[in-house]
């Protein structure tokens, strides 16, 4: 049976007395005096006392038994505010809120003081969050590895209905769940010249000449829930080795005595600098290559300490997990560690290296297959691009010997790049290198087999595995939907939350008149909260009895809002032309970044944001259309949104989406999903069956034989459905523009004459004709309900917590630990 958190707990005087005490002798103040700022960073401390505990027990347990650790290498953690989960994970939630009354503070008003750490952007470092977290849960031995950003991605802010992006400052007033770790500091080397090699590259003379750049680590603690077990997120800040040059300092040269300490500092300032100019995509570069020396660094220091050097078994207790291809470099990395610092011989070095790292790979995108020029590498990092290309001349020699004659195949697997500019490809160096590499949904991975990495996957079949990405339910419905969760856990009990296969007891409960209705109450509950934060943040006033249809994610052109905005813009003609036509009301809900150098995403957000003020400003249609377009959507604003959906858009081109992670998170919280055959929404309908999901559009292979020369002609489609063309008119005509006409009719020449690529008007009549099903569903709030609940209740595959467990039997070869009674 579980254990649970709350046997774990301390009592209420016990945390009252230490908040008061942190309170007093951090902040140097009284109770009476404190902001809410204070009170949060006395909470963190107190909170995080328990944290520490269970920490230090935690490594103390394994440093006894010794068992082998999964290494998650990610450039994104997406976090989200940590005090509610924490509470809930080590079981004081109860006490908290008894203290916090007690002593005549708002809990929530203190929550609502944290920041969200800036050190995500989207899908990746929200899954990387759940996996640690499920890693946590499940007592296995784990440690997460990233980079403490300064200024994270962005803030993102509208002007004239164009995105503006400004500094993330969430490190303004520090963070309390941070523990600096400067004695476990790291020096990177960059840059600089080789000496002469020799032995066929195994051994070189010298690396000369490179600028020092120390990685401090930071640790937050990761909680397990109804467990003791803490892992470690340690995120690495990059510092100069000196804070100035004293004698230019004292020749007045103040500029150039802090420039060594700049030009260090700006490895960790940004997340995803811009790569448009050369500088950007050094310093880019730096930042993939900084995370894997610190790493690779941190994780040999610490087998060093518990096996000496006893290297043959560091497949037996390391593993490292490289969540896409930002840390491929940790290959190449190991291969220096092992051959020139360690003096292993080359064939056993990858022999180590290739079985202790693994690959997720995140994408069939062509473009986001990440390669760097030869020139750009042999700057920051030269003794690498010497082991790529030994590596590469072994591979394509055992390629060589295997399909003789056949110079193609030896170009496409080739690491590097070799028609125009040298490039070396980071995706083909982490597949070689790693022992499994895993698509994360079941057709991506049979896209990664037959159109990515086709020749890889014909050589080592045995390599590539399916590994469905998954979701934690503790922050996903547990802590972000406490109605729901309370509703839930008093019809079948609280096993779900450490497993989610148990909402399957929940099914007889969708045909039960009292449980729908209780259901829709929190539904609506959840939706005045959300119109709340609307109007906050919006100035819009929407409905909560109209169907909220939701898209929130990173803005790109593969995930279609385009596609969305265009029903939009049908739906607003129909009603301006009949105002009595038959439209369900409907509020158009959207929360989503786009890349700061992304010219179509932001003309995209332009555009909704054009929709949103032409819609909300007519009376005629008040009663039935609302837009609104959150700013800075993040983990906090996903919290508020995801609860009170009820329409799932998950609308990608077909075969362009790797998996999704939102379309979970929001059926769990019971939205219906409006979605293509794409990603995990393929799973996620053969979970539900196909009477409680809304499917549309071409399939990846329909999407495929249109791509063929000839096939695919948008002129058809608009030619062939006048609505549509409607559409497309007042896109070309700027009717959503202002003053913007010319700059977004960029967008009608995307659609209509650089050939739609993401096949929006071929798919347009399918997705209009599905968004109708939904609003006549919609209306029958009852039947609504059920299928709403029938998808909660078939939701407990797409936990992390199974993902987790797949990872370490197919590919890490992970036991866990449990922890006994220690505390």
């Amino acid at each position: 049976m579980a254990t649970s958190p709350a046997d774990y707990t301390v009592s209420r005087q016990a945390f009252r007395d230490r908040f008061l005490h942190y309170l007093r002798y951090v902040r140097g103040l009284e109770i009476g005096e404190a902001m809410p700022a204070d009170q949060l960073a006395a909470l963190q401390l107190t909170i995080r006392e328990t944290l520490i505990d269970r920490a230090v027990a935690t490594q103390r347990l394994h440093r006894e038994r010794e068992p082998k650790t999964v290494h998650y290498l990610s450039l994104e953690y997406l976090l989200g505010r940590l005090v509610e989960n924490n509470l809930i994970a080590t079981g004081l939630r109860g006490v908290v809120a008894d203290v916090m009354t007690e002593l005549g503070l708002d809990l929530e008003r203190i929550v609502d003081e944290e920041p969200d750490p800036g050190l995500g952007n989207g899908g990746l470092g929200r899954l990387a969050a759940c996996f640690l977290e499920s890693l946590a849960t499940l007592d296995y031995p784990a440690f997460g590895y990233g980079l403490r950003y300064d200024f994270g991605i962005f803030r993102q802010e509208f002007s004239g209905g164009w995105q503006r992006e400004r500094p993330d400052t969430w490190l303004k007033d520090g963070y309390g769940w941070e523990i600096a770790r400067p004695d476990l500091t790291v020096a990177v080397h960059v840059g600089g010249t080789l000496g002469a090699s020799h032995d066929d590259g195994r051994k070189h003379d010298s690396w000369t000449g490179a600028r020092l750049v120390y990685g401090v680590p930071h640790d937050v603690l990761v909680a397990g829930y109804g467990t003791p077990t803490v892992s470690t997120l340690r995120l690495w800040k990059a510092e100069a080795p000196d804070e100035f040059d004293f004698d230019v300092f004292s020749k007045g040269d103040f500029l150039s005595a802090v420039e060594g300490r700049e030009k260090a500092e700006a490895v960790t300032k940004v997340l995803y600098p811009s790569d448009e100019a050369e500088a950007g995509r050094e310093l880019r570069l730096t930042q993939e290559y900084f995370l894997v020396a610190c790493s690779v660094a941190d994780v040999v220091r610490r087998f060093r300490e518990r096996q000496g050097e006893r290297w043959d078994s560091f497949p037996e207790k390391v593993a490292f997990q490289l969540n896409d291809t930002h840390p491929a470099l940790t290959v190449a990395e190991l291969m220096r560690v092992f051959v020139d610092e360690v003096g292993l011989p080359w064939e056993k070095a990858w022999s180590l290296t290739r079985a202790s790292c693994a690959y997720t790979q995140h994408t069939v995108l062509s473009e986001a297959l990440e390669t760097w020029p030869v020139a750009l590498m042999q700057r920051l990092i030269p003794r690498h691009v010497e082991i790529i290309y030994d590596i590469n001349k072994r591979f394509l020699e055992q390629v060589g010997a295997v399909r003789p004659g056949d110079p193609d195949r030896t170009s496409r697997v080739s690491l590097v790049h070799e028609d125009g500019e040298r490039r070396v490809r980071m995706a083909h160096l982490a597949v070689v290198g790693s022992h499994r590499v895993n698509g994360v949904a079941r057709l991506h991975t049979d896209l990664l087999r037959r159109e990515v990495f086709p020749d890889f996957a014909q050589m080592w079949p045995e390599r590539f595995v399916s590994i469905t990405n998954g979701i934690t339910p503790r922050r996903w419905l547990l802590a972000c939907n406490p109605r729901l969760a309370s509703a839930i856990s008093t019809r079948i009990g609280d096993r779900w939350i450490r497993d989610l296969e148990c909402l399957r007891d929940l099914l007889p409960h969708a045909d039960d008149m009292g449980f729908k209705d209780e259901f829709l109450a929190i539904k609506r509950a959840n939706k005045i909260d959300l119109a709340n934060l609307a109007q906050t943040l919006c100035g819009v006033a929407i409905d909560p009895d109209s169907l909220y249809d939701v898209q929130v994610k990173r803005m790109h052109e593969y995930k279609r809002q385009l596609l969305n905005a265009m029903h939009i813009i049908a739906l607003y003609r129909r009603l301006k032309a009949d105002p009595h036509a038959d439209v369900t009301p409907r509020t158009f809900i959207f929360g989503a970044k786009a890349a700061p150098a992304y010219r179509m995403a932001k003309l995209v957000i332009r555009l909704i944001n054009g929709i949103a003020e032409v819609v909300n400003a007519d009376s005629t249609v008040a009663d039935k259309l609302k837009v609104v377009f959150l700013p800075d959507y993040r983990v906090t604003i996903a919290n508020a949104v995801i609860p009170a959906a009820d329409l799932s858009e998950q609308i990608s081109t077909a075969g362009m989406e790797a998996s999704g992670t939102g379309n979970m998170k929001l059926a769990l919280n019971g939205a219906l999903t409006i979605g293509t055959l794409d990603g995990a929404n393929i799973e996620i309908r053969d979970a539900v069956g196909d009477e409680n999901i809304f499917i549309f559009g071409h399939t990846a292979e329909e999407v495929a034989q249109l791509r063929q020369p000839g096939r695919h002609n948008p002129w058809d489609f608009y030619r062939a459905d006048p609505e549509l063309a409607g559409v497309i008119d007042a896109l070309r005509d700027g009717t959503f523009a202002g003053r913007d006409a010319g700059a977004l009719r960029e967008i009608w020449t995307a659609l209509m004459q650089h050939g739609d690529r993401f096949m929006h008007l071929a798919d347009f009549r399918s997705y209009a004709d599905a968004q109708g099903r939904a609003g006549g569903l919609f209306r029958d709030r009852r039947a609504w309900a059920a299928r709403a609940i029938r998808n909660v209740a078939c939701m407990g595959y797409f936990s992390s917590d199974r993902a987790i467990r797949e990872y370490a039997r197919e590919i890490w070869n992970l036991a866990p630990v449990p922890p006994g009674a220690h505390q």
